[in-house]
C-alpha cells in the first residue's frame, strides 16, 4: 500500500532525508518496520509568514518495495530507414519532437542554422566580450535554442497541453537530476543545459536520426499547396513526406519565407519591456523576511503583474541569482535576456517587465501588414542600440531615474557584461509603453514593498517574450490548413512559451505528423 501525506520542515531540515523519513512515517500513522521505501513527489516553498518553510508532498510504501520505471528511450528502436521527417530548428521543439518520431518509428532530419553546444560557446564569448553579433549563432540560435542560455526554468501552467511527467523524465534520462520531477518551480541552469541537450543529439543520432548543423533553411520546396521539402544555404534540396517548422521565436526570415510563399501568416499579440535587475540580496529580504538567506534557503524569486492604462504590465522570464546577458541576433540592435546557473549563486536578482501590445497599439506599423508587430520590435531594438555606442552596450537607468524621467550619473554593480550607457529610456521606448512600465514599477513598488528602489536598474529592452507573428495551423490536425505537410511547432509558431511548453509541443506535432503519414 501506498500512503501519500503532506509534511512541513523549516528549511535547515528539508533535505535531510532522515529527518523527511521519519516525519513521513509519523504523519501517515504506520509502523516504521512496516515501511519499504519513502519518495518525494513534490517540494515546494511557503514564505508567506514570518518564517519560511518546506512544504513536502512524500509517498510513504508500507510493505511493499517501490519500483523505477523503466527509461523511455529503452524502448527506441532504430529508425535509420523508416520515414523520414525533416525538423527545422534543434530548440526544445524540435528536438523532443525528434525524440517522439523516434518512439512513433518515424526517423527525424532535423537543420538547425547555428552551432553545435560546444562550438556555440564562442559565439556567445564573442557578443559578451566585444560586441560582435553572428546572425546564426548566439543566444537564441543554435543547439538548444533560446532555451540552452534562459536558465532552463521548467514551469509551465499548460498542464492541459501534454505529458509534462514525461517530458521531464527524458530531460532527467539526459542528465538533469531527479530534483526537477518533484519541485513546484523546477529548475537545471544554463551551465547543465549544453550537456543535458548534446546527450539528446546523441541519443538522436544513435538511433538512426540525424542533425545538421550550419545548415540555414534559405526555401521551402512547395508546389501546388504541399510541402514537399527545404533548401538549406541556398544550394541544397533536402525532401520528405512532412516538415516540422521549429525555428524559434526570432527566426524573423522564416516569417518572410512563408510570406512569399504564399502561406498565411497573422500578425499576434506579443510583450515589450525591460529587464530589471536587483540585488539578490534585497529580493531575499523581501520575500524571506531575512537579513540574510537561512541554508537551504534557494535565491528567491517572484511573480508580478497589473493593469496600466487598460494593457496588462508583468514581470516575465524571473531569474534569481542570475545574469543579464545580451540577446541580439542581428547586428545593430539591442536585446537582453536573463539566465541563471544552476545553483542560482549570482548576487543578482534579474526579470523581464514587460507591457502587452496588442494589435491596435501597432497601428503607426499597419503599412507592413502581418509584420507590424515585428517591425515594432524591431524598430525598438534599433532605437536602443542607435543610442550607444556602436557595441552591445545597454541604454540603462536607476528604476528611480527611469520613472521620474532623468538620467543616472552611475550605476550599481550589475551582472551584465558589456556594460551599460545612461540613457533615456522613457524616449527611446515608445510612449505608450514607457507609461505603462512607469506606473507598473511604482504599483509593483506598493505590492511588494521595496521592489521600487533605487538600487534596481531597468535595462533596455527585453522584447523577444514572444513573437508577433504566429503561423496558423489546424487546431486538430496541427497541420497549416494551406500547406499540406507543413506543422508549425513551438515558439516561433506562436504556440509555446518556454521550454516546457515547446517540448511538449513538439512532441504533439510530431503524433500529429504520424497520424498524417498513416493516412
Amino acid at each position: 500500500m501506498i500512503k501519500t501525506v503532506e509534511i512541513k520542515l523549516l528549511p535547515k531540515d528539508a533535505l535531510d532525508e532522515s529527518i523527511i523519513r521519519a516525519k513521513a512515517i509519523k504523519k501517515a500513522k504506520v509502523k516504521a518496520s512496516d515501511v519499504k521505501d519513502v519518495r518525494l513527489s513534490r517540494r515546494s516553498i511557503d514564505a508567506r509568514g514570518r518564517q519560511p518553510f518546506y512544504l513536502l508532498r512524500v509517498d510513504v510504501f508500507i510493505n511493499e518495495s517501490a519500483t523505477d520505471e523503466a527509461a523511455i528511450i529503452e524502448g527506441y528502436e532504430n529508425v535509420a530507414d523508416r520515414t523520414k521527417v525533416i525538423i527545422v530548428g534543434a530548440g526544445p521543439a524540435g528536438y523532443f519532437a525528434a525524440l517522439e518520431l523516434i518512439e512513433l518509428g518515424l526517423c527525424p532530419i532535423l537543420f538547425d542554422r547555428g552551432k553545435d553546444v560546444r562550438a556555440r560557446r564562442r559565439d556567445l564569448r564573442a557578443i559578451q566580450q566585444d560586441g560582435v553579433v553572428n546572425p546564426h549563432s548566439n543566444y537564441c540560435f543554435g543547439e538548444g535554442g533560446a532555451g540552452t542560455y534562459s536558465d532552463g526554468k521548467l514551469y509551465t501552467r499548460s498542464h492541459k497541453r501534454g505529458n509534462i511527467y514525461k517530458t521531464l523524465r527524458l530531460l532527467v534520462e539526459h542528465g538533469a537530476t531527479t530534483d526537477i520531477l518533484a519541485d513546484a518551480h523546477p529548475h537545471i541552469g544554463s551551465n547543465k543545459l549544453p550537456k543535458i541537450v548534446a546527450n539528446i543529439r546523441e541519443t538522436i543520432e544513435s538511433y538512426g536520426g540525424q542533425i545538421h548543423f550550419n545548415a540555414h533553411v534559405t526555401d521551402l520546396v512547395y508546389h501546388n499547396g504541399e510541402a514537399k521539402g527545404i533548401v538549406v544555404n541556398e544550394q541544397e534540396e533536402h525532401l520528405a513526406d512532412a516538415v516540422i517548422l521549429a525555428t524559434g521565436h526570432s527566426a524573423r526570415d522564416i516569417y518572410y519565407l512563408l510570406h512569399k510563399k504564399g502561406i498565411t501568416i497573422e500578425a499576434k499579440p506579443f510583450a515589450l519591456g525591460v529587464r530589471v535587475e536587483h540585488p539578490q540580496r534585497l529580493i531575499d529580504r523581501l520575500q524571506y523576511n531575512q537579513e540574510e538567506r537561512e541554508e537551504n534557503l534557494p535565491a528567491s524569486s517572484y511573480r508580478l503583474a497589473c493593469q496600466a492604462n487598460g494593457r496588462g504590465v508583468f514581470s516575465f522570464c524571473m531569474c534569481p541569482g542570475g545574469l543579464v546577458v545580451p540577446a541580439s541576433t542581428a547586428p545593430g540592435e539591442i536585446v537582453v535576456n536573463g539566465m541563471s546557473l544552476s545553483k542560482r549563486n549570482s548576487a543578482f536578482a534579474n526579470s523581464g517587465t514587460v507591457v502587452s501590445v496588442e494589435l491596435e497599439d501597432m497601428k503607426a506599423f499597419e503599412q507592413h501588414g502581418v509584420f507590424a508587430g515585428l517591425e515594432f520590435q524591431k524598430a525598438v531594438e534599433q532605437n536602443m542600440f542607435g543610442a550607444g555606442d556602436g557595441s552591445q552596450k545597454a541604454p540603462t537607468l536607476r528604476m528611480t531615474d527611469f520613472v521620474n524621467k532623468r538620467l543616472s550619473r552611475d550605476f550599481p554593480k550589475s551582472s551584465y557584461i558589456p556594460g551599460h550607457l545612461s540613457a533615456p529610456l522613457y524616449d527611446l521606448l515608445p510612449k505608450g509603453i514607457y507609461d505603462r512600465l512607469a506606473q507598473g514599477m511604482q504599483t509593483f513598488g506598493q505590492k511588494m514593498k521595496g521592489y521600487y528602489t533605487e538600487e534596481a536598474i531597468v535595462i533596455g529592452t527585453e522584447s523577444r517574450t514572444s513573437s508577433p507573428v504566429r503561423i496558423p495551423r489546424n487546431k486538430d490536425t496541427y497541420m497549416h490548413e494551406d500547406a499540406i505537410g507543413l506543422f508549425p511547432c513551438g515558439e516561433g509558431a506562436g504556440y509555446a512559451g518556454g521550454i516546457l511548453s515547446a517540448a511538449m509541443d513538439g512532441q504533439n506535432v510530431a503524433k500529429a505528423v504520424k497520424r498524417y503519414l498513416e493516412g
